[in-house]
């Protein structure tokens, strides 16, 4: 599979403060790549270098085959771009935003064909300033939809949405996907990154401390599952479950049962109690997730730095 993004050992600094420092990474064609970190992290200034808005002070940058700086014009034809602030006119309205986008590009895509996509049909007319947040949203996905991009750059495009609007703005960011468009995004939502993300790149203080799948992240960094089991009957003081494959640890006081371990050794352990004719009358499980991975990598949680930002 080709890559269409390669960032290559990139540092950016702004006088004596380091933004970027040494990253690393490529984009797959036809993936949904995550860079995710904390407010701060140097995510908008990694997809600011990425985007040809910005210059790396070291390090190499190749998107589409194309130098972001040298060849600006041509990869704008190419590209989509959602920025983190963006603006319109307030009394402007969908139409006419879209027209004048549209009047940008060699091959634009049919607006109202692609607002009808992003569920805006019938905003056509109305004004920006009186979209709610999530429509908004998906006005500045249209506008950075409208060229046909074969890369398509959002950062933190959920950010201030209320819960059902950022969900239903990631259907949105799965079908600008499947519509054949390579997907990078900044996100400081970790179950964003879970839900999307085909990689995800963890960006903490500048630094790529981490890349991988959602899933090998996980099991790499984050622990164990933790299921909580409440049996039919107490079993037997011969019954040990230590020895399933994947269990890391059996703890059973009367009825109940905790178990630590992969998903696959909790499949043992029902199996093995299926087989003792034992049945599960209730069940609970946590799971670890990217704010684990990066409790484990950094040993802070990234939710409390949302918090205290």
């Amino acid at each position: 599979m080709k890559n269409v993004v390669s960032c290559a050992a990139v540092s950016r600094n702004f006088g004596s403060f380091t933004a970027l420092e040494d990253v690393s990474f490529k984009v797959r064609e036809g993936e949904i790549f995550g860079v995710v970190g904390p407010n701060g992290a140097g995510k908008t200034t990694l997809l600011n270098c990425l985007e040809g808005l910005d210059r790396p002070s070291s390090g190499h940058v190749e998107v589409l085959g194309c130098d972001p700086i040298k060849d600006q014009h041509s990869l704008a034809q190419q590209i989509g771009v959602q920025l983190q602030s963006a603006a319109l006119p307030p009394r402007l309205t969908v139409q006419d935003a879209l027209e004048l986008y549209s009047a940008l590009y060699e091959r634009p895509r049919p607006w109202r064909e692609l607002l009808k996509d992003l569920g805006i049909k019938d905003k056509a007319n109305a004004r920006v300033d009186r979209l709610s947040g999530g429509e908004r949203q998906r006005v500045f996905v249209a506008l950075a939809l409208i060229n046909r991009p074969q890369l398509a750059f959002l950062d933190e495009l959920t950010t201030a949405l209320d819960p059902q609007s950022r969900r239903n703005m990631w259907d949105t960011v799965e079908h600008v996907r499947d519509s054949g468009a390579t997907v990078v995004l900044t996100t400081h939502y970790m179950e964003e990154a879970e839900r999307l993300c085909d990689r995800v790149a963890i960006i903490d203080h500048g630094r790529l401390v981490a890349l991988d799948t959602v899933a090998s992240l996980i099991q790499q960094h984050a622990g164990e599952t933790t299921a909580k089991l409440i049996l039919s009957a107490s079993p037997s003081a011969e019954f040990d479950l230590n020895g399933v494959p994947g269990v890391t640890s059996a703890r059973t006081e009367g009825r109940e049962l905790t178990i630590r371990g992969t998903a696959d050794g909790l499949q043992g352990v029902l199996a093995a109690l299926a087989a003792h004719c034992i049945t599960v009358t209730s069940m609970s499980t946590t799971t670890p997730g990217l704010e684990d991975v990066f409790l484990a990598l950094t040993g802070r949680h990234i939710t409390t730095e949302e918090q205290a930002a």
